[in-house]
This record gives C-alpha cells, sequence and structure tokens, in this order.
C-alpha cells in the first residue's frame, strides 16, 4: 500500500481571514462613543437573527429520524459536552504560569461549544464514512448547544460569563432561544423561502457574525484587554489547542472501536466529536462575556483554523484505509444534506 500523502495545499478557510480583517479594522477603528452604542445594538439584532434562522433551517423531523442511531449520537454528544470540558477544567493547572486568566476563560469556552455540521460532514465523505450520522450527530449537537453551552458557560466560568445572575439568564433567553424557538415554530412558512434564498441567507449569516466580531473586539480595544496578551502566552495558548485536538482525535476514534463501532461510524464520531463551530460559538461569546468576548474567541478562532487543516491530513489518510478500498467507490461521498439543512449553508 502507498504510504499517504500530505494534501499538496492545506484549508485556509477564507472566512478566518475576513474575521481575522474584521479583528483588525476593530483594532485600528475601534467603535467609540455613540458608534459602540450603535455597534452593540446592532450586533445585539445580529444575534437574534442568526439564531432565527439556526431554528428555522434545523427541520425537527429529520433530527428525530436519526434517532434511531442514538448511540452513536449520544457519543458524539459526550465527546462534546462531557470530554471537551472535563479537559477544559485540566487545562486550568496552566493558569497563570503559561496561560492569563482570560486565555484560559476563552479555551475553557472553547470546549463547551457544540460541534460542526458542514465540516464534519465534508470531512466524514472523504474519508468514506457514515456521512447521514454525521449530518445527524452536527444537527443534535448543534441543537443541544442552544441549551447546554450558555449553562455549562455559565456554571464553569462563574463570573466571567456572566454566572447565574438573573441578567445574563435572561440574556441568553432572549437573544439565543427565543429567537431559535421563532424559528422552529415559522419554518412551515418560511422555509420555502430560506431553500430558495439560501445562498444569500450564506452571506447574512456570515456578516451578522462579521458584524458580532467587529463590536466584541471593539468592545474589547476600548476597555484595554488586549494588553494581557503577548506573543509568548498565544504560541502557548497553540501548543495547549494541539494538544487538545491530538487527545480528542485519538480518544473519538479509539474509544469508538471499544464501544463496538465499525469502521464508517467511527470515522463519523472521530470528526463529529472532535470539531468545535466557530459559527456558533462566536455569538454565545457575545451574549457571554460582553466586553471580553474579544478574548472569548480567540481560542475558538485559532482552533476552528487548525482542526481544519489536521482533518484534512487525516480524512485522506482514513479514505486510503484498506478497509475503505473493500467500500463500493462513492457510496458514502454521494450522500449530501437535504437542501435547507444546516448543513447546507457552511462552516
Amino acid at each position: 500500500m502507498r504510504s499517504p500523502r500530505l494534501p499538496a495545499r492545506l484549508p485556509l478557510d477564507p472566512y478566518v481571514l475576513a474575521l481575522l480583517a474584521t479583528v483588525g479594522l476593530a483594532a485600528l477603528l475601534p467603535a467609540r462613543g455613540a458608534a459602540a452604542a450603535v455597534a452593540e445594538g446592532a450586533s445585539t439584532g445580529a444575534v437574534a437573527l442568526l439564531f432565527f434562522l439556526y431554528g428555522a433551517r434545523l427541520s425537527t423531523r429529520e433530527a428525530l429520524d436519526g434517532l434511531r442511531h442514538w448511540r452513536l449520537h449520544l457519543t458524539v454528544l459526550a465527546c462534546t459536552f462531557v470530554l471537551f470540558p472535563v479537559l477544559g477544567l485540566a487545562a486550568r493547572g496552566l493558569v497563570p504560569a503559561l496561560l492569563t486568566q482570560p486565555l484560559y476563560s476563552g479555551l475553557l469556552f472553547l470546549c463547551l461549544v457544540p460541534s460542526t455540521v458542514q465540516s464534519s460532514i465534508a470531512f466524514t465523505s472523504i474519508a468514506r464514512g457514515n456521512v447521514p450520522a454525521a449530518i445527524c450527530a452536527g444537527s443534535f449537537s448543534s441543537l443541544a448547544g442552544i441549551v447546554l453551552t450558555p449553562l455549562l458557560a455559565a456554571a464553569l466560568l462563574g463570573s466571567g460569563a456572566g454566572g447565574f445572575s438573573a441578567g445574563s439568564l435572561l440574556k441568553i433567553v432572549v437573544q439565543l432561544l427565543l429567537p431559535f424557538l421563532l424559528g422552529q415554530v415559522l419554518r412551515r412558512w418560511v422555509g420555502g423561502f430560506l431553500v430558495r434564498n439560501k445562498r444569500v441567507l450564506g452571506y447574512v449569516d456570515r456578516g451578522s457574525i462579521l458584524l458580532v466580531v467587529y463590536a466584541a473586539f471593539s468592545a474589547g480595544m476600548t476597555a484595554g484587554v488586549w494588553h494581557q496578551v503577548s506573543l509568548p502566552r498565544l504560541g502557548v495558548l497553540l501548543a495547549v489547542e494541539a494538544v487538545l485536538l491530538a487527545v480528542m482525535l485519538l480518544v473519538s476514534w479509539y474509544g469508538a472501536g471499544r464501544l463496538g463501532f465499525g469502521r464508517e461510524d467511527r470515522i463519523a464520531i472521530q470528526f463529529a466529536g472532535s470539531k468545535k463551530s466557530l459559527a456558533a460559538g462566536l455569538p454565545m461569546a457575545s451574549v457571554l462575556f460582553g466586553a471580553h468576548a474579544g478574548l472569548a474567541v480567540l481560542p475558538l478562532m485559532l482552533f476552528h483554523q487548525m482542526q481544519l487543516m489536521v482533518c484534512a491530513v487525516l480524512a485522506r489518510r482514513r479514505a486510503q484505509d484498506p478497509e475503505a478500498s473493500e467500500l463500493p467507490c462513492g457510496r458514502v461521498a454521494e450522500v449530501s444534506p437535504p437542501a435547507g439543512h444546516p448543513a447546507a449553508r457552511g462552516r
């Protein structure tokens, strides 16, 4: 068997470049005074719009159909919302010798956000795994994250994410849960429009998140939180995230094997259970962290690009496994998410 080759071109997500450009704009021209109030109000509206669209796009019937493979989905949820947070809590020992408290808070928040949908499906398909299971697992994780991520952040981050105060919980309900539930209720009437205009609405999604990032980093600049970051600390953060990703990739693969899952299911579990959603995490952080959201999302932005590059290599290696050659060519890769499904809108 030929030894696997690295991809000729590792994936550099253009959207990450757009995010970095937005961070640069906020650093050079942060919103101040009345402009800051306008940016904060627009960011609040953008977050509500994002979660309304998430709810309107998620087909409850398709999610319920996936319950037939409940063991796989529970395994992915355990990786996302149990093992990841445990590892994040274990990294507390790096403070303050290696990581500052704000960077650690961002690292722990990274461990609490839901899994990705689109990239999990893409890498599962490349590796010739169980794509329908990856679709359902990513959808379940996104749905659970609407509730679990804010509650876990409030419980584990304490006052750094607003704690369990009535004000913070009210913000979660008003800006995240209510728009999501409204989208689910109105899906019957707006679903067709969303399908017909999914390309345009994809730009609305991404533009809204860029607005959230600009408002968050502007608030951080005016509050002076970026004086707490140094290049050595960022280097340590990257090293810690590399270890975190490696541990999750190994545990999700070999753990799924010990639980009796077959090769295709193990691939879906590995890619859905080891990644974190930038699209879901950014707006949540703006609600939970306020002026400190910029530092809170920095670890997530770095981890997002790292997971894309590593999983691109890993997916191609999985495609060259001896077991993969026994599968009918293209059988799994031809499976694609239905039109209008969250997986079809990117990130």
